[in-house]
């Protein structure tokens, strides 16, 4: 797997870039607490990097996504949408978000690795 993190507390696996998948980070879902909505982005639709993406509603808060990197939506997490405490239970596995079609793979150089990630969530 390889796994970057934004500043905005989202995940990205690029394992695959033709479809790389999104989601929200265990700091993100803790912080929220329990997950009731999230609003997907439609299929087909381009995003710059940091641009908003979704929602995120839980108990306590309702918080943007943002795109981690620049692309086109390609699949959204129906799963998710019938049962958004995945991201609570699994934000990194069944609990994402979003697959983008890369539009610029060097974009993927601001992104944080798991260590860099957790030390700025540390200190968020």
């Amino acid at each position: 797997m390889t796994i970057q993190y934004s500043k905005d507390h989202e995940w990205i696996n690029t394992a695959e870039p033709a479809a790389a998948v999104v989601g929200i980070t265990v700091h993100a879902q803790d912080a929220l607490g329990d997950i009731v909505f999230v609003d997907l982005p439609a299929v087909g639709t381009t995003f710059k990097q940091g641009e908003v993406a979704g929602v995120v509603e839980s108990v306590k808060a309702a918080a943007d996504v943002y795109m981690p990197i620049s692309g086109e939506i390609v699949e959204v997490n129906e799963s998710l949408r019938a049962d958004p405490s995945l991201a609570n239970s699994d934000p990194l596995g069944s609990g994402w978000f979003f697959k983008v079609k890369l539009s610029d793979e060097k974009e993927l150089s601001s992104l944080m690795d798991e260590t860099a990630y957790n030390e700025f969530a540390a200190n968020a």
